[in-house]
């Protein structure tokens, strides 16, 4: 397997860019400097996030999401070194 992150990945099983395996080996992803953990789909070229809002869930059961823009920085969690402070 490559150590490079997808540039896009979502937890969804019904979407495209879903990944078991990578999902199983641990992403880590901060988002405009601050590490966060409850990250739905992210994609790294165009800069956006998908996180639930609240506990509210849509009409089919799912969380509600809201789409941020900014800097997005992800890896691997089982490698040793994470990325350095800046």
């Amino acid at each position: 397997m490559s150590n490079t992150p997808p540039d896009r990945l979502s937890t969804d099983p019904r979407s495209k860019f879903y990944d078991q395996a990578l999902l199983a080996r641990g992403i880590g992803v901060r988002f405009n400097g601050t590490e966060r953990h409850n990250i739905e789909e992210y994609c790294i070229s165009e800069g956006w996030v998908r996180m639930p809002v609240g506990k509210s869930l849509d009409r089919r059961g799912q969380p509600m999401t809201l789409k941020a823009k900014g800097t997005v920085e992800v890896w691997f969690l089982d490698e040793q070194e994470t990325p350095s402070e800046q």
